[in-house]
């Protein structure tokens, strides 16, 4: 009897260290994801201080280990629906409350109402367009303008300008932020096509003029940086649009939206499946 006890406790820890093993987290990557979520949280205080170019600087810190978390956790093998959820959270203080709260205490705290509605325009934007991808199986392409990117646009604007003016920004410069703030906020929720870059090979072969122009950009950068990011994702942005309206005139989206089916459709393809599973 006693040893019939005793093997039930046994069963019973190893059925509590299984439970433990099942609650348990992958640490590199979730470790990563925590960095990217401090940069955002220090970008917010060093705002708040008035020191805008380290702000801007954190959320390009929290935008380059946003782009490592996945890949480590596609390379070792550890992605997890945890990690997907807390890298999501992460996003939204790192890239949707720090560049709107940058921008907020530069400039556009100067607008009065105007400037605090145009920074929750951006936060909701960018809540928004985290809840899409969430839902959505897009790998290869994002609708709308992915936040990171949003984010390293406001980012550089306050960090190009805040260095060129030396100084609290002017009104000008309140007004032509509020009008970057928003339009990066408005190409999160767009149905604008952009090419994802997260699937990028790099271990296949790939033009000599592109390794050539992968260099110039990196000497240009390393010259200029603040005007050099801001030039890269703001042409990244602008090539939604002008993708779009290349398709529009050639009747490539027309046809693309007449070939895609309805919700409805969708719904009853789903059903169906369903059905025969």
């Amino acid at each position: 009897m006693r040893h019939r006890w005793a093997q039930l406790r046994a069963g019973q820890g190893e059925g509590e260290r299984d439970g433990y093993r099942r609650r348990g987290v992958y640490l590199l990557p979730n470790l990563i994801t925590t960095g990217a979520l401090f940069f955002g949280f220090y970008a917010i205080v060093a705002a708040m201080n008035g020191h805008f170019v380290a702000a801007a600087l954190a959320v390009f810190g929290a935008f380059c280990l946003d782009t490592l978390d996945g890949q480590v956790a596609r390379w070792t093998g550890s992605e997890s629906e945890f990690g997907a959820q807390y890298d999501s959270l992460s996003d939204m203080v790192a890239f949707g409350v720090a560049p709107a709260l940058v921008a907020f205490s530069w400039a556009l705290s100067q607008l009065g109402q105007v400037g605090w509605v145009v920074t929750f325009i951006y936060m909701a934007c960018a809540a928004l367009r985290l809840a899409r991808f969430n839902t959505s199986g897009d790998n290869y392409s994002f609708t709308g303008l992915a936040s990171p990117a949003a984010a390293a646009i406001v980012a550089s604007t306050v960090w190009l300008w805040s260095e060129a003016l030396d100084g609290p920004a002017t009104m000008f410069a309140a007004i032509a932020m509020a009008a970057v703030v928003a339009g990066a906020g408005l190409l999160m929720v767009s149905g604008f096509t952009y090419y994802s870059p997260k699937h990028l090979h790099v271990k296949g072969r790939v033009p000599f003029v592109t390794l050539v122009a992968v260099v110039l950009v990196f000497g240009l950068l390393l010259i200029d940086p603040p005007s050099m990011l801001l030039l890269c994702f703001t042409g990244y942005a602008l090539s939604g649009p002008a993708v779009h309206l290349w398709r529009r005139s050639r009747g490539l989206e027309t046809l693309a939206a007449a070939e895609e089916p309805d919700e409805s459709d969708r719904a009853q393809a789903t059903e169906e499946t369903r059905n025969v599973d």
